[in-house]
C-alpha cells in the first residue's frame, strides 16, 4: 500500500472465472479519505451522473477534494435553439452536476462533440497531464479505455488520454517544463473505469448512502441525457392518454426524481443507458443499489517482505 493511502475495508469477495476478484466497496464514515484527491472525468455533462454519480459522492463524503474534467463542449444542434445556447445551457447542466456530487471546481477543456477522433490525442493528454499534477490526483473515476463496446469517440479518445496522461503524470522525463513552474510530477494511485456495454467488473460500490445524490446529479441535467425533466414529460403524456403512473408521483419534481432512480437505474436502465440495473447489480451482493467498475488500484512492493524474509547478516 502506498504511503499515506488508508486501507479501504471490504465485505463481500467472491470469484469470477477462477481468476479475477471481485470485492465490494462500502461506504465508511468518518471520513477516512481526508486529504485525497480525485478527478471525476467525462466527455460529456451527463457521463459521470449516469455511470459513477453514486460512486463519486460516497467519495467525497468520506473526505475526498473533487474536481470535475469534462473535455466535449457538447456542441451539438439543438431543435429551435443555437449551437451557442446549447453549449451555454450545457455549461450550467455540468457545474450543476459538480455541486449535486460536491465536488470543488470544474474544468471544462472544450473540444467539439462528437469530433475528438479529430483532435490531437497529444494535446489532450498535456492537458491531462498538467491538470493531473497541479491537483495532485490521488483518484481517477472515467470510462474504461478497455472497454470493446463503445461507439462514441468521445467516449474511448477520453479514455484513451486519460489513461496514458495517468500513466505518464508520475514521471520525471515528460514536460520537466512543469517542474521548472513548480509542478511536480504526481502518480495517479487508483482508477475506478465504467463502460456501456459488457466490461471487466472487479469493484461493485454500494451507493445505497448516496442514490438520491445520483438522482439529484441527473435530475439538473435539462439539456440532454435521460434524466432532467423526463419525468414530468412522461407524467403529461399519460395524463392526456388518461392514464398515470403511481410510481411518479403527483407533482413535476417527483416525477422526474421518480422516474430517473426507478426507471433510468433500474426498470429500463439497459435501453437507456447500456447497462444492467443499479438494483440488478448490487442484488447478489446483498446491497440496493450499487454501481460497478474496472478497479486497478495501488501497487504493493514484494521487495521489503522478501528482504525480511531472506536477507541474511554478513
Amino acid at each position: 500500500m502506498a504511503m499515506g493511502l488508508l486501507p479501504i475495508s471490504f465485505e463481500i469477495s467472491q470469484k469470477i472465472n477462477n481468476t479475477e476478484e471481485v470485492l465490494v466497496e462500502k461506504y465508511q464514515s468518518g471520513q477516512p479519505h481526508k486529504g485525497k484527491v480525485l478527478a471525476a472525468i467525462q466527455p460529456h455533462s451527463d457521463d459521470i451522473p449516469i455511470f459513477a454519480g453514486g460512486t463519486v459522492a460516497k467519495l467525497i463524503k468520506e473526505g475526498y477534494t473533487g474536481y470535475l474534467i469534462r473535455t466535449s463542449n457538447d456542441d451539438h444542434a439543438g431543435r429551435g435553439i443555437t449551437v451557442g445556447e446549447v453549449i451555454h445551457n450545457n455549461e450550467k447542466d455540468n457545474d450543476e452536476v459538480a455541486i449535486a456530487l460536491g465536488l470543488s471546481k470544474v474544468y471544462n477543456l472544450g473540444y467539439r462533440n462528437h469530433r475528438m477522433d479529430n483532435i490531437s490525442i497529444q494535446e489532450l493528454r498535456g492537458r491531462l497531464i498538467f491538470l493531473f499534477r497541479m491537483l495532485k490526483i490521488d483518484t481517477i473515476i472515467s470510462y474504461d479505455p478497455w472497454g470493446h463496446y463503445e461507439e462514441n469517440p468521445d467516449h474511448y479518445i477520453t479514455a484513451s488520454a486519460v489513461e496514458s496522461a495517468r500513466w505518464m503524470a508520475g514521471g520525471s522525463l515528460d514536460y520537466p517544463e512543469h517542474t521548472d513552474a513548480g509542478i511536480e510530477p504526481h502518480s495517479v494511485i487508483e482508477r475506478y473505469y465504467f463502460a456501456r456495454g459488457p466490461q471487466l467488473v472487479n469493484r461493485i460500490v454500494d451507493i445505497s448512502e448516496t442514490i438520491d445524490q445520483k438522482v439529484e446529479s441527473n435530475r439538473v441535467i435539462v439539456t440532454q441525457g435521460p434524466g432532467g425533466n423526463a419525468g414530468a414529460r412522461l407524467k403529461e403524456r399519460l395524463a392526456k392518454e388518461g392514464k398515470y403512473l403511481p410510481l411518479l408521483g403527483d407533482s413535476n419534481d417527483s416525477a422526474n426524481r421518480n422516474y430517473i432512480k426507478n426507471i433510468v437505474f433500474d426498470i429500463d436502465s439497459q435501453r437507456l443507458r447500456g447497462v444492467p440495473s443499479d438494483k440488478e447489480v448490487g442484488k447478489p451482493y446483498g446491497l440496493e443499489w450499487a454501481e460497478r467498475f474496472h478497479y486497478i488500484g495501488p501497487q504493493e512492493s514484494k521487495l521489503e517482505e522478501y528482504i525480511r524474509s531472506n536477507a541474511l547478516e554478513k
